[in-house]
């Protein structure tokens, strides 16, 4: 049977924490916001801020992010990323050392691999797994101080096991249903505590990729 799940959508400003139960549409440029500036895997125009379209943010489902997936935290620890950090040098405003601490601080995260099947979410810490069942939350556009902005898909624990997270926040830059091809995971038991943490952002591409190829992958964009 089909079961009816309540979307949960909201604006965020980013500080001041605030929840809007508002229309999506209401959203403006103007909000402000804390801190979140980073470019990982993208290069962004130095053209303004980046804006979401919130008329065209649509809900989306957990099967976008279907699959196995791998950590990128253990590829920056083990030199596998260097080459990464040196082209960010070469085109941004950091040092490559600079760089890595950066994504020091962004990937860092104990769980190496999410396998992602259905409603299933498993979780591997040093290869032992974690499993919940994860329902449509909704989602929320955030604004940050430097006034880019993002959007967060939430699912929620329906069921599984108790040491699992109640809350799942995806980001991968996408804003309607489509098939992720790497995300930043937030995890949590308080859902909006989870939408200020801009600091810390445990990042996933597939798990056949070798670390080569997510190397010339993310020096791709």
């Amino acid at each position: 049977m089909k079961q009816t799940i309540l979307k949960r959508v909201g604006v965020i400003a980013l500080g001041a924490l605030i929840v809007s139960s508002a229309q999506v549409m209401a959203q403006t440029a103007e909000n402000s916001a804390n801190t979140h500036t980073h470019t990982h895997t993208h290069s962004h125009k130095d053209d303004g801020p980046s804006l979401v379209d919130a008329a065209a943010v649509q809900a989306r489902s957990l099967s976008d992010w279907g699959g196995d997936w791998q950590s990128l935290y253990p590829l920056l620890q083990d030199g596998t990323l260097d080459a990464v950090m040196d082209h960010k040098a070469e085109h941004g405003e950091k040092s490559a050392v600079e760089y890595r601490a950066y994504y020091e601080v962004g990937y860092k995260t104990d769980v190496e691999r999410i396998l992602i099947d259905g409603p299933s979410v498993t979780f591997f810490r040093n290869g032992q797994p974690v499993q919940g069942q994860y329902a449509e939350d909704g989602y929320e556009i955030l604004t940050y101080k430097s006034g880019n902005q993002g959007v967060r898909f939430i699912f929620e624990k329906s069921g599984g096991d108790a040491a699992a997270p109640r809350f799942i926040q995806f980001s991968d830059h996408k804003i309607a249903p489509t098939k992720a091809d790497h995300y930043h995971l937030y995890w949590g038991n308080d859902r909006a505590e989870l939408l200020t943490e801009v600091t810390n952002w445990p990042t996933y591409f597939p798990a056949g990729l070798s670390g080569a190829e997510i190397a010339s992958e993310m020096m791709a964009h």
